[in-house]
């Protein structure tokens, strides 16, 4: 699979989770209904975060991202749903060059 592909799911992903979390705070701290879902969604959101750091900084590498953009890219993990509007803003001005870097095979 390519990097950047895996890149746009798990920043999707991450926002999903982002909501499942908000949406769990809000039954604990507000309804007091139940902690199930902190207790669920944040450990999905915890593995998805990695997960797009690790995806993050493997695009980064690939499509040779600068220092300034990366950054911003791994700051976008830190505010709900912020991982989501990055990507929409990297996908606009991926250039085509990024994209056939990306699409190379490595040789193995």
């Amino acid at each position: 699979m390519q990097p950047y592909r895996i890149f746009r799911i798990t920043a999707v992903a991450e926002a999903f989770s982002w909501a499942g979390l908000l949406v769990g705070m809000y039954l604990k701290r507000v309804a007091e209904v139940t902690d199930l879902g902190v207790w669920l969604f944040g450990r999905i959101h915890g593995a998805l975060f990695v997960a797009y750091i690790v995806a993050a900084l493997w695009v980064a590498s690939r499509e040779r991202w600068s220092l300034l953009r990366t950054l911003t890219g791994l700051a976008a993990s830190i505010p709900p749903f912020t991982s989501l509007i990055f990507e929409r803003w990297v996908a606009k001005r991926r250039r085509p060059a990024e994209a056939a870097i990306s699409e190379m095979t490595v040789p193995s």
